[in-house]
């Protein structure tokens, strides 16, 4: 009950005062374009919707009071998710993004109601004349994590927190290991699933888990800080999600993934203001930017920091390939052969496990 009355004191505080800056350059007709967020976990995660909060305080920054924005946060995924976007859409929002992959469905069902609204999933795959999916390639930062645990780890044993066993996280732990393995071929990425998204006190559980089977790095795709604080406490090195938490653990955090999503949420309330904004999937990464790295940990080798750049560079330029073939899956099968790279297809449906990953991989 608690959690439901917050959502609504969130939703009807922002509703209500909007949150609105002065001296904008922008215009939308005589009203601001009002415009809603809907965020899985709190923004005081510091991780994913702490991000996604950032993104929306950029388009704040760039359109001023020609806008007039609403958050929501903390909200569960299914029903609960498309009664919060419909309350949106009822509410003269003209544009709503729903930031997470347990959104896509809701978001869908509640766009075919209101045809004028547009409407921008993140994580999801499906789309319609009103719903744009819009995504990030984790899975670069993550071959750049491998490179640093094939270096990093003594035991040979890398510890990794699952959230769900979707495509995006599966492809991420996939990238991890092979860049891993070029340094170090006997590695072993340990994954442990929590069904989550967000809950600390499960996150910090699975971090112990793993270090008492030997992992002496750890790495998630998972939203709070406490594997991280786990690890600054039991002296592993540890890699952030979604933002940087190098101060949850300042001794032992080598790098995390950025999570940079203001130039896309900027780009897509112009292409509104416009009025060119059209359904569209996008799925960009460390080329543009999206995709970001916090700074490398002091601890880390100067030669390990250049092939860190280096792989980083590749991808960016597009000389290396996360998948580039030879891969082999768990069970001895090439997936990719030698020359070859994986297609954005097979890796959005990817439901596999490269060798060396150890752990169950729910169907």
């Amino acid at each position: 009950m608690l959690i439901k009355m917050n959502r609504r004191m969130f939703l009807t505080s922002a509703m209500a005062a909007g949150v609105v800056a002065r001296g904008s350059r922008y215009s939308y007709g005589a009203d601001p374009l009002k415009i809603g967020f809907v965020y899985p976990s709190p923004i005081g995660d510091f991780g994913w919707s702490h991000r996604h909060e950032i993104g929306r305080q950029d388009v704040i920054k760039e359109f001023g009071d020609a806008v007039e924005t609403t958050f929501i946060q903390n909200v569960a995924e299914g029903a609960d998710a498309e009664r919060i976007i419909s309350r949106l859409a009822r509410s003269g929002h003209d544009l709503i993004f729903t930031a997470s992959f347990g959104y896509m469905n809701p978001t869908i069902s509640v766009a075919k109601q209101f045809p004028k609204v547009k409407f921008e999933n993140n994580t999801g795959y499906k789309t319609s004349e009103n719903v744009s999916a819009y995504n990030a390639r984790f899975h670069e930062g993550r071959s750049v994590f491998g490179t640093i645990a094939g270096s990093m780890t003594k035991t040979g044993v890398v510890g990794y927190i699952g959230s769900f066993p979707i495509p995006e996280v599966i492809m991420g732990i996939n990238a991890f290991t092979l860049a891993a393995q070029k340094v170090r071929p006997d590695i072993q990425v340990k994954v442990v699933w929590l069904n989550k998204w967000f809950d600390p006190g499960l996150e910090a559980d699975a971090a112990k888990t793993l270090i008492d089977s030997g992992a002496d790095v750890i790495t998630q795709h998972t939203n709070s800080t406490s594997p991280c604080q786990v690890a600054q406490e039991r002296g592993v090195y540890c890699f952030g999600q979604d933002s940087d938490m190098s101060d949850f653990a300042p001794d032992q955090h080598l790098t995390g993934i950025v999570n940079n999503w203001g130039p896309y949420y900027i780009r897509r309330v112009k292409d509104v203001m416009e009025h060119r904004w059209a359904s569209q999937s996008s799925w960009d990464g460390l080329a543009e930017g999206v995709v970001q790295l916090a700074p490398f940990h002091s601890s880390i080798p100067d030669s390990v920091v250049a092939a860190a750049e280096a792989t980083k560079m590749g991808i960016s330029d597009g000389s290396l390939h996360p998948f580039e073939g030879p891969v082999v899956d768990r069970d001895g099968n090439e997936v990719v052969p030698l020359g070859q790279n994986i297609s954005d297809e097979d890796i959005h449906r990817m439901n596999w496990f490269v060798k060396g990953v150890v752990g169950n991989l729910p169907q």
